[in-house]
């Protein structure tokens, strides 16, 4: 196995319900009266307050340390859009889609992501913080060295995602797909695996401390685990 191992979830729907699981706190998202953006790009350091993009072409936008507070992005264009260090605060992003989006460094802080379709988005170094990602997919989500806090991902497929040492903290996978995910040096706490409906480690099966899975889980998980201490199950 070379330290891969996947499962699949056999334990129903309400399999992450189960009490002694410290529950993550998801974003209560209200967002006011809106203005519709009729600008073009994004201005560095730009303050958006109540604003809606709708439809709104930000490839190549650049807007490094942008704050947008109440604001919504409705299927938006993201490609290699500069977003380092940029702050959404009370925010949805829904629909957005792109590849090469750099969120590097960027704060996140009830925020919903709904039904976003993104590859190599670059979160390294971010700070995550009731956050709630559903449906969508997201191939080459790069969240090295981010902070996590109470975060869910709920119904999305996550392809070759990479925690590499990140620290995730009331962290829920609910219903989706995780391939080829990269757990390299993450440090974990309450993060509950247990309703994910495909669970693949390609590396860092062992940095699963801190995290709850499901007995079936742990019986599809056990030949990685062995081969970690340097166990041979032989018939």
């Amino acid at each position: 196995m070379g330290g891969m191992a996947r499962t699949g979830n056999r334990s129903g729907r309400g399999a992450g319900a189960k009490d002694g699981v410290a529950r993550a706190r998801r974003p209560e998202v209200r967002l006011p009266q809106l203005v519709e953006y009729d600008g073009a790009g994004l201005e560095p350091d730009g303050d958006y307050d109540g604003v809606r993009f709708a439809g709104t072409d930000l490839a190549d936008a650049s807007g490094p340390g942008a704050r947008f507070m109440d604001c919504e992005l409705r299927e938006c264009a993201l490609d290699r859009a500069e977003l380092v260090r940029a702050r959404f605060i009370d925010s949805v992003l829904r629909g957005v889609r792109g590849v090469g989006t750099d969120l590097a460094g960027a704060s996140l802080r009830d925020v919903e992501v709904l039904d976003a379709r993104l590859g190599g988005v670059q979160l390294h170094g971010a700070v995550l913080e009731r956050v709630l990602v559903r449906g969508g997919k997201i191939d080459y989500l790069n969240l090295r060295t981010a902070r996590l806090k109470d975060v869910v991902f709920e119904g999305c497929v996550l392809s070759e995602p990479d925690f590499g040492e990140a620290q995730l903290v009331r962290v829920e996978f609910r219903d989706c797909v995780l391939k080829r995910a990269d757990f390299s040096s993450v440090r974990m706490d309450s993060v509950d695996l247990r309703a994910v409906a495909e669970l693949d480690i390609a590396r860092g099966v062992e940095r699963l401390a801190g995290a709850v899975i499901s007995p079936s889980q742990l019986m599809e998980l056990a030949p990685a685990f062995a081969a970690q201490i340097g166990v041979r199950v032989e018939a």
